[in-house]
């Protein structure tokens, strides 16, 4: 695959998995339900369940744990803070989706919904998540954005030993999550506008990592172990302190798109970069 190749599709299959996303999880061909009460009324073959921008009535919310067969779920601007106890009770439930609903704490004993592929939470208000995420053995997507505020994550997340995709933008975490450099599986790693002034040198176990975009921090340099993460086709670091990057991303022999924008990189230095990466597409 060529590097435009690369590039086009990558984007194009983020923004088709955004507007796209619950015809990606659960029974291929099934309805998605829009109407809570009509749901609750079949109880049964209710695979898909899309709330987006509707009034939910507390009662009717309370009672969502019926939907036993449900598998996909997403919320979107209903002006809750809280899921119901028997959210627990969706032991089917494969993807999990809220976004601007201002959940002031993550879902306890969430390690019950043991068949999660994907959880996603957009413009949440909690400051942690709990160590018994890592009970999430099937979890392939994990993205957290906009929480207004600091993030406290787990160090159990290492144990997330299936999940390729993490994203997590627009809060301040505490630290670096160095745990998150243990998961070998995955192939994309977000972390932008997260406040971060280090990024740890381990690299070594993201051997598959192919996606790696650390915008918007405080970072002033990037380790030389960054070769190590040797299937690495995209690297964005926009919007840091770096004056340079290290002479061994040469050796990263698949990048296709180097993103430096917005760190002053001098007109010699891009064409230095140039040099060490001719087959690279460099954007400055």
């Amino acid at each position: 695959m060529n590097k435009l190749t690369f590039i086009f599709l990558f984007f194009a299959s983020f923004v088709f998995s955004q507007q796209n996303d619950l015809d990606n999880y659960g029974l291929f061909g099934t309805k998605v339900y829009s109407d809570l009460k009509e749901a609750l009324d079949l109880t049964k073959g209710v695979y898909k369940l899309d709330l987006s921008y509707k009034k939910i009535n507390p009662k009717l919310f309370a009672k969502i744990g019926k939907l036993r067969d449900l598998q996909a779920l997403k919320l979107r601007g209903n002006e809750i803070i809280n899921l119901p106890v028997s959210f627990l009770d969706l032991t089917n439930l494969i993807y999990f989706a809220s976004y601007n609903n201002e959940f002031s704490q993550f879902p306890l004993e969430i390690n019950k919904l043991q068949q999660l592929n994907y959880l996603e939470f957009f413009g949440a208000k909690f400051d942690s998540i709990p160590s018994d995420i890592a009970y999430l053995n099937k979890l392939k997507v994990f993205k957290i954005s906009s929480t207004y505020d600091t993030l406290r994550l787990p160090n159990t997340l290492k144990y997330l030993k299936n999940l390729e995709e993490l994203s997590i933008e627009n809060c301040v975490l505490d630290s670096f999550p160095v745990d998150l450099f243990q998961i070998e599986k995955l192939h994309f790693l977000s972390l932008i506008n997260v406040n971060i002034f280090y990024i740890t040198k381990h690299f070594e176990n993201l051997s598959n990592l192919e996606v790696l975009v650390l915008d918007g921090n405080q970072l002033h340099n990037i380790p030389y172990q960054i070769y190590k993460a040797k299937n690495l086709r995209l690297l964005s670091v926009k919007g840091n302190h770096l004056s340079k990057l290290p002479d061994t991303i040469s050796q990263l022999e698949n990048l296709s798109l180097l993103d430096v924008r917005g760190n002053g990189f001098s007109k010699e230095y891009i064409s230095e970069l140039k040099a060490l990466l001719p087959g690279c597409e460099i954007r400055f």
